[in-house]
């Protein structure tokens, strides 16, 4: 048994059992591939899969078994491999990082920045997707940690860190009856307008949907996106009023428009970083994760993170004492 072959059983798992997929995501070629899973089934003296013909159907109940441990055991050989690189002092290595557009586009640039500056050598890999994605892609390995967001609940699916906490904002065109307002509009002020926001607002447990059901209001929908860029496009472009990030919005770039705070019955978010558990982070990653989040405690971080220590993070700053402190 080699860790190549509990590698090829993983991506074989995570490509929904298509032999061709997961060839692709290890870089091998099919019947190797195909030939290290057969000398693996040998090898345990039973079946991993189930097969119709040549394709593979589900993995065996033994099979399921045999691939929790090998995620364990691929999880502590890059462990290893982490503590190793970091004990050498390496400065190369690759960061996959799997978050919203709107952290990606208003909240990391300057941190990954200045991750740039002091790795120089460190590939850096940004993959966009909505919160329950990221969530998935991490748990399937497919990133070092994600970054999101909830009203209230911690992340489930690794290990919470808590970085900032930020509010909505409702953004109109200058010209919209709102933005006369020298007043956060009213709940029910904006029930009455067509309303475009993200899209997980389309979620029946969304805390914007929910604001709206407890005061027994019921919001209209226009439409809805993934990035902030569209939702203010689609407010300049007169189909509704915009609720969406503090972070998303600018004085600088968005000077036509209006900013008015959300109604205080849409609760707060928090944004979050989700590590997997039990996890040896290379230097650079820690130095992300301490750049976006300045109150935490790089000891304590390292042995949370590690599993050593139960931790008990700090409140988080807003967003904007935040991002004060990682663009000076």
């Amino acid at each position: 048994m080699t860790l190549t072959q509990l590698r090829y059983l993983v991506a074989i798992a995570d490509s929904g059992l298509n032999i061709t997929l997961a060839a692709d995501k290890v870089h091998a070629t099919q019947p190797g591939l195909s030939k290290q899973l057969k000398q693996l089934e040998d090898e345990l003296g039973f079946l991993l899969f189930q097969r119709k013909g040549r394709s593979l159907e589900a993995i065996t109940p033994s099979g399921q078994e045999v691939l929790a441990h090998a995620r364990r055991v691929l999880a502590e050989a890059g462990n290893i491999r982490a503590f190793a690189a970091n004990q050498r002092g390496e400065t190369q290595g690759r960061l996959t990082l799997v978050t919203t557009h709107t952290q990606a586009r208003f909240v990391l640039p300057p941190a990954i920045a200045a991750l740039a500056r002091r790795f120089p050598e460190v590939s850096i890999h940004l993959q966009p997707a909505s919160e329950g994605e990221a969530l998935n892609a991490l748990a399937q390995g497919q990133a070092d940690f994600a970054v999101v967001s909830t009203a209230g609940d911690t992340p489930t699916g690794g290990l919470a860190v808590p970085l900032y906490r930020w509010r909505r904002q409702v953004l109109v065109p200058a010209t919209h009856p709102l933005a006369k307002l020298d007043r956060a509009p009213t709940l029910a002020e904006l029930a009455a307008l067509p309303l475009i926001s993200y899209e997980s607002t389309n979620k029946p447990e969304s805390s914007l949907r929910r604001a709206f059901a407890e005061a027994g209001l019921e919001p209209q929908i226009a439409m809805t996106a993934r990035d902030a860029d569209l939702i203010k496009t689609y407010v300049r472009a007169g189909l509704g009023v915009g609720l969406l990030a503090e972070m998303a919005v600018s004085a600088r770039d968005d000077a036509d428009l209006r900013a008015l705070p959300a109604p205080a019955a849409i609760p707060d978010c928090t944004s979050w970083a989700v590590l997997p558990r039990e996890r040896v982070l290379r230097d650079y990653a820690l130095e992300l994760l301490l750049a976006l989040a300045p109150q935490l405690d790089r000891a304590d971080l390292k042995r949370a993170v590690a599993g050593h220590d139960s931790p008990a993070w700090p409140l988080p700053p807003t967003w904007v004492d935040l991002s004060q402190a990682i663009t000076n």
